[in-house]
């Protein structure tokens, strides 16, 4: 698989997400069919998504970069690897970091907080959305490696044969 480095020489009109993520999960390199979800300190969407089938797509979480509670622990991550999801790319926090780092899946998320989000019903799911500055389509292909997260086209990714 080509990295993020390559990708961006390859088409220089991908999407490149702002650097500001750090990684918590197990894998460091992982990639995806995309499956967008937006939240604002409320992570039902997440949990829900995260309870399906995911069939090594990336759940990209425009969480509106809020730093005060955490979307994602260590239970709804233990659901996304149990149901084969590859990553989980989240604008905001996640907790749990020590458990996360064991998992055998990509996360990528702004900071750790130990304050869980609340459960209210809200958010939405399947809609365009913005992550960590970049524009990003549910069914996007998104690749994130040591050196950032770069989001392409289904053309762009047919192209590059990863898709």
């Amino acid at each position: 698989m080509l990295g993020t480095c390559d990708l961006s020489d390859r088409f220089p009109d991908a999407r490149v997400a702002a650097p500001v993520l750090r990684d918590f999960g197990g894998r460091r390199t992982f990639s995806g069919r995309v499956v967008t979800v937006k939240c604002f300190e409320d992570n039902s969407r997440i949990k829900e998504l995260l309870a399906t089938a995911g069939e090594g797509r990336v759940l990209a979480v425009d969480g509106g970069g809020s730093l005060r509670c955490a979307l994602m622990g260590d239970m709804i991550a233990a659901d996304a690897v149990a149901n084969g999801w590859a990553g989980v790319v989240i604008d905001g926090c996640v907790r749990d970091t020590g458990v996360l780092a064991t998992l055998d899946i990509g996360i990528k998320a702004l900071a750790a907080n130990p304050r869980r989000s609340t459960r209210r019903g809200e958010g939405s799911a399947h809609i365009d959305i913005r992550f960590a500055e970049t524009p990003v389509r549910e069914g996007d292909f998104v690749v994130a490696d040591d050196d950032g997260v770069v989001f392409l086209s289904a053309e762009q990714a047919a192209e590059a044969e990863l898709a």
